[in-house]
């Protein structure tokens, strides 16, 4: 039988990327879907009506969530396992049709997606090699941003990315990815050592606060580094550092010993930025505040989900995670 479940105001009812088993119907309050829009590249923000199922998709499919799912008001809702909600819907017509409505505009969002990616694939291999060590520089995987721009130098030293390459080079080697805490500290995550000023010249002014605060944070000024970021946020003229900044706020709040408080703002960060480049290490610092406040079972949940969507290899975060979750379980 279906089974009733109550979320506060604020919580989330599944994030991006955990398994889907159950589906979802909003029998009172209001639930907020965020997901990627295929045709613009943005987040959609979708409300669930009352009355209204959510989460069939995947769990009909059998694939992990693609949007989050949280309550915006205090919130009731029915849980059906796929088997439960396939029997209604064969016994329902009305149900049976807005079901297939939803699908079909899914199926013209994924028709999209693809046409564009093929679009992309026609990108020259100097074009692409330069991107890649754009995207994993402006993701914070500097060890891979420096491999990609040696390579990119080494095939292209006349190319016509070749000065802005060797700039951003110089900002990779002065910057050192997060969580590479060894394994006698991997219970208390370090913050970034103090980028210089090569980084901040390679990146432009625009950004140099952003690197102040964490040169704050390397000297263990968390509340200095807080106030900081804040400021980035409040002014907002650069998409990309306000959201980088939205993640070390969260981070001063932990090493504040915040706990709640840090838990409390990465919910409302993954909210906003369902798809943060740093969702991986987020959902770790939220396993850490778990933990920190004494709630065991919480904590691992926030493991497990952050070592389902850290990448191989990321500045030793899989290994940290696993540690942590290990402790937990031992």
């Amino acid at each position: 039988m279906p089974r009733e479940m109550q979320f506060s105001a604020g919580s989330v009812i599944y994030f991006k990327g955990d398994e889907a088993s159950t589906i979802f119907l909003l029998k009172r309050g209001r639930v907020n879907l965020v997901y990627q829009n295929f045709e613009s590249g943005e987040d959609q923000h979708d409300a669930v009506a009352v009355g209204e199922f959510f989460g069939v998709r995947s769990a009909l499919g059998k694939y992990r969530r693609e949007e989050n799912a949280a309550a915006m008001l205090d919130s009731v809702v029915m849980i059906f396992s796929t088997a439960e909600f396939e029997q209604l819907a064969m016994s329902n017509s009305r149900i049976m049709m807005r079901m297939l409505k939803v699908f079909s505009n899914e199926l013209r969002r994924v028709h999209k997606k693809v046409a564009d990616l093929t679009e992309s694939a026609a990108e020259s291999p100097e074009d692409g090699l330069f991107h890649t060590g754009e995207y994993y520089l402006k993701n914070r995987r500097f060890s891979l941003a420096r491999h990609i721009f040696g390579r990119y130098l080494t095939y292209y030293p006349s190319g016509k990315h070749a000065s802005l390459a060797e700039r951003y080079l110089t900002a990779a080697e002065s910057l050192n990815p997060n969580l590479n805490a060894g394994p006698a500290e991997a219970a208390t995550p370090r913050p970034p050592a103090p980028p210089g000023p090569p980084a901040q010249e390679a990146l432009g002014d625009a950004v140099k606060s952003y690197y102040d605060a964490l040169s704050l944070m390397s000297r263990k000024m968390y509340q200095q580094a807080y106030t900081a970021l804040k400021t980035i946020i409040n002014e907002g003229t650069d998409e990309q550092y306000t959201t980088k900044s939205y993640f070390d706020m969260g981070r001063c709040l932990f090493f504040l010993q915040r706990y709640d408080d840090c838990i409390s703002f990465f919910t409302q960060m993954l909210i906003k930025y369902p798809r943060h480049p740093s969702l991986a290490e987020t959902l770790y610092y939220l396993g850490q505040s778990h933990g920190k406040a004494g709630r065991p079972e919480q904590a691992a949940g926030f493991y497990r989900k952050a070592l389902a969507l850290a990448p191989d290899g990321e500045g030793g975060l899989r290994g940290t995670i696993r540690q942590a979750l290990a402790a937990l379980e031992g």
